[in-house]
């Protein structure tokens, strides 16, 4: 090269959006494409430079594969590299992946064979001016003759697009992901993934829904990506990422609590509702999958459906708390038999004495006195289930279709085809407390103006009353008893098992409230309600303040 020598080449290409990179190949292309290492054609006599390429062979060659790439011109650039194949491929990885729209290069003082330069890139995110960024750094090229052609070309290697770039190896410019966010509990307490194990994958999810809406701002790099499309090392931030703060409705205490609750079991969940309000208080699952089965679980609810359905049988005059109802050790409907769990009767008793001890037959006795839409429009229209709820995370809402002949006495002790999770059920809780349905959120509606699901009723107020009052009974001497011991307020709690095909064990379910918070769990394989479900609820009543 020309001692001192330096030439600055430049030019403008279109930014394309597509995916390619620094490719790595031991195929050597000639200047004209094909394979260097193959020779001239048989039969000819045609001559070749040997040696080392000249000086003036280097800066020849390096300026004009500059003045090609500045181009934009790949396929010029390409041929003159000793392996035009793995050029093409990272110089429009360059272009198209970078996002570098213009590029210019200064080539300095040489030494033999190694050309340095100078690159300063121009890179377009989109239309506007706050849309494109400049990045400079230093690169290098080499210069070899051809094995077959004796041409002076480019050595490709992937460092000539940038030194930090190995085999394999491309560039792209990219986002980190939705802008960070800082998520805080109702009291301004920060969430920590760590700490709260069941929200490491509720606290992405808020990020990716609500990055920007809280403040956040996403950041933009230039980052070296592997063969296998993962992120490595930032050569180049472009926009600085800026965490924003999402104030959710959860209560860090009472997630602490639900998170230690679910840990004695296999798999478990549970969620608390604050009544009147809506908001979460709590989400924990323990599993060995990632699923939140909290929110999005599809089990059969067992005997915590009977809160929906004695409202619906009480609304339809069939039965009220005090009123005299049979409760035998067995009882036939729609073609099937059913029993109480302990195969006990109830002789002489009222409604309120079979709800407390969840007297199946009792309820089962009343299936041919009511049609197959009875329950399933009770529990949309008072309860909410199975409408579209916006909780600010995906979740189930709940399903009680309408029942035919045969099915319906399965549905009105939740079994059938009926369908919840944890958080479906804690609504109920929370809606018998308060009297009326408020759709559970996690982020406050307001944030984003989502629309939130409505009943179209409340609970009628003597019914609200006789529900709460029987609610309150089971948890003080009934089947709830035992889990609610020692909890004082305003307490109701309803036991639950659904036993589910395949399974040696039922699974165990639990709602209850105290005071102005509403709470449900389930154990799968858990078996009573109140014996695995129940004191995960009643751990984490006790938790709120």
């Amino acid at each position: 090269m020309r001692t001192g020598a330096k030439y600055v080449v430049g030019g403008v290409f279109a930014a394309m959006v597509g995916v390619a990179g620094v490719g790595a190949y031991n195929v050597y292309e000639a200047f004209a494409g094909g394979s260097d290492a193959s020779g001239p054609p048989a039969g000819t006599n045609a001559s070749r430079q040997t040696g080392p390429p000249t000086e003036e062979e280097v800066h020849d060659t390096a300026r004009d594969f500059l003045a090609a790439w500045s181009k934009g011109d790949t396929e010029t650039a390409a041929l003159l590299t000793d392996n035009a194949a793995g050029a093409r491929q990272a110089l429009t990885g360059f272009h198209d992946e970078a996002l570098v729209s213009k590029v210019t290069f200064e080539a300095g003082q040489g030494n033999g064979a190694q050309v340095p330069f100078h690159v300063t890139a121009e890179l377009s995110l989109g239309k506007g001016e706050a849309d494109h960024a400049t990045w400079s750094y230093d690169s290098a090229l080499r210069v070899v003759r051809g094995k077959t052609t004796g041409k002076a070309l480019v050595d490709w290697q992937p460092a000539v697009v940038h030194p930090a770039l190995r085999r394999g190896e491309s560039l792209q410019t990219r986002s980190d992901g939705a802008p960070p966010v800082k998520a805080v509990d109702r009291n301004g307490t920060a969430l920590d993934a760590e700490e709260l194990p069941s929200l490491g994958a509720v606290l992405p999810a808020l990020r990716e829904s609500y990055g920007e809406k809280a403040g956040g701002v996403q950041g933009i790099e230039v980052r070296v990506m592997s063969e296998g499309g993962e992120p490595g090392k930032t050569l180049h931030t472009i926009v600085r990422g800026r965490e924003g703060t999402l104030r959710t409705t959860l209560d860090a205490n009472v997630q602490r609590a639900a998170e230690a609750a679910v840990k004695d079991y296999r798999e478990a969940s549970v969620v608390v509702v604050e009544p009147g309000s809506g908001d979460i208080l709590a989400v924990a699952n323990h599993r060995t999958d990632q699923f939140n089965a909290a929110f999005q679980g599809r089990l059969a609810p067992g005997s915590t459906m009977k809160v929906v359905t004695a409202a619906m049988l009480m609304e339809k005059g069939l039965v009220s708390a005090g009123k005299s109802v049979e409760c035998p050790k067995y009882a036939s409907a729609g073609g099937r038999s059913f029993h109480n769990q302990g195969m006990f009767a109830i002789n002489g008793g009222t409604f309120a004495d079979s709800f407390a001890r969840s007297c199946n037959t009792a309820f089962i006795g009343l299936a041919d006195r009511i049609s197959g839409a009875d329950l399933s429009s009770e529990a949309q229209e008072v309860f909410g289930l199975g409408m579209d709820w916006k909780v600010g995370l995906p979740t189930f809402d709940g399903s009680v279709p309408q029942s035919d002949g045969a099915d319906t006495p399965a549905a009105l002790i939740g079994q059938g085809r009926i369908q919840a999770n944890p958080l479906n059920m804690a609504s109920v809780a929370a809606t018998a407390k308060a009297g009326y349905f408020s759709q559970p959120v996690l982020v406050s509606p307001e944030l984003d103006g989502r629309p939130v699901a409505h009943a179209s009723r409340a609970l009628p107020s003597s019914v609200a009353a006789q529900l709460r009052a029987m609610m309150r009974r089971t948890a003080v001497s009934g089947t709830g008893a035992r889990a609610m011991a020692g909890l004082g307020g305003d307490i109701g709690a309803k036991t639950g098992s659904a036993e589910a095909d395949g399974q040696g064990d039922a699974n165990s379910w639990f709602l209850g409230y105290r005071n102005d918070a509403a709470a449900a769990a389930v154990v799968q394989q858990g078996g009573h309600g109140g014996d695995a479900a129940g004191p995960i609820v009643r751990r984490v009543l006790a938790a709120r303040r």
